[in-house]
């Protein structure tokens, strides 16, 4: 197949995807929305950028006065008031983009195009002239954060929805919300994994489970990541838990979390990361009893999968998509996003019920064989996309 992805080339998710295409021999071309470096096997990347995209800069070779002015630009702002700039001012950049994007379309001749997110790739995708098939696909917070936040946000996710002639989603619960948002249930959908699934030769448990009370948040800084509820539960797990030890993936030297281990008096029990290589990611997910996700905007998130992989015990927001994996006090322990004192409390009570752990390990590692392991997930979409082009 001769495929063009519009997608984050940034995006560990998009990545694993696409990985399986080019390890399969087929012509994978990339229309990165993002500035990037991509070690895959592409038969040709483009950069499209979108949305003021070219303030993240380039994942690699970072350093330059360029790349120092773009993470400046980016400190200037909180995150929840760059999503906010998005959202409100990024469309005014989709019909430039959409002429770039339909001069790669022009000289590729794809069997298909896949976008991999609504805003905005998808929204790019939708103002194309197209021969060939779209395969539009859903983020967990597509519908929930991004489609609502305001009128033409919401109008652009319409028009992605209408133009897609076929929709993959992370979970059933999308499935819902995008005939909702304009969606035909005559058209072809399938539910899987975003990144393709886990690969268990590097999400894998550990031979002895670590003793120890490590509590960790894979999540980063994030709009849609309560961590400002995470911070302030850690204080009254100390109560309990004095020795408890908590990780934070992604937020090494960000402002706003430092501030919080000062405001808290926390600092000797959390460890700020950086951003984590996915070898890493593996290896902190087997030594943490807990795997936290404070989150309000969800599909099913990779890490949550990549925890149970590990067999690191869940404890996430209560998002109707997560009840799809987690059933409480079975598998894992849900709480309301917005209370530090019950996040504490179900962090308290995972750490304290070693026999609910173990039992939830041999649970999750067994769900994650059966429902997400990568080759059977990706065996699943090559066919998709075979059915869908024909």
């Amino acid at each position: 197949m001769r495929l063009l992805f519009v997608a984050d080339g940034r995006s560990p998710i998009a990545l694993n995807w696409i990985s399986h295409f080019t390890a399969q021999g087929h012509e994978v071309h990339l229309a990165s929305t993002y500035p990037c470096r991509v070690s895959l096997e592409l038969a040709s990347l483009h950069i499209v950028p979108t949305a003021f995209s070219e303030a993240a800069g380039k994942e690699s070779g970072a350093g330059s006065s360029k790349d120092r002015k773009r993470s400046f630009l980016r400190g200037a702002a909180s995150v929840r008031a760059r999503t906010a700039l998005r959202q409100w001012l990024g469309l005014l950049t989709i019909p430039k983009g959409a002429r770039q994007l339909q001069e790669i379309v022009d000289s590729i001749h794809p069997d298909l195009v896949h976008a991999m997110r609504i805003p905005f790739e998808g929204m790019l995708a939708s103002r194309l002239r197209l021969e060939q098939p779209l395969l539009l696909s859903i983020w967990g917070n597509d519908f929930t954060l991004h489609a609502r936040s305001n009128p033409w946000m919401a109008t652009a996710t319409r028009r992605a929805l209408e133009a897609a002639g076929a929709l993959h989603t992370d979970c059933y619960r999308d499935q819902r919300l995008a005939q909702s948002w304009g969606f035909s249930s005559q058209k072809p959908c399938v539910v899987l994994p975003g990144a393709g699934g886990i690969q268990l030769d590097t999400f894998y448990p550990p031979e002895i489970p670590f003793a120890g009370p490590v509590v960790f948040n894979p999540r980063g800084i994030r709009a849609y990541v309560r961590n400002d509820t995470f911070f302030s539960s850690i204080p009254l797990i100390l109560e309990r838990k004095p020795d408890a030890r908590f990780l934070c993936a992604g937020m090494y030297a960000e402002p706003q979390a430092l501030r919080w281990l000062d405001e808290y008096d926390i600092a000797e029990s959390v460890e700020l990361l950086p951003k984590q290589t996915r070898n890493e990611m593996a290896d902190i997910f087997r030594r943490s009893q807990i795997t936290v996700s404070p989150a309000t905007h969800d599909g099913t998130p990779n890490t949550l999968l990549e925890a149970l992989a590990c067999g690191s015990f869940p404890v996430a927001g209560d998002i109707e998509s997560l009840r799809e994996w987690i059933k409480p006090g079975v598998n894992g322990l849900l709480f309301d996003p917005a209370s530090p004192k019950e996040l504490a409390e179900s962090i308290l009570m995972a750490l304290e019920n070693q026999k609910l752990r173990d039992t939830a390990r041999q649970s999750n590692i067994q769900l994650i064989k059966e429902r997400a392991e990568y080759t059977k997930v990706m065996s699943e979409a090559v066919r998709f996309y075979q059915k869908f082009i024909e």
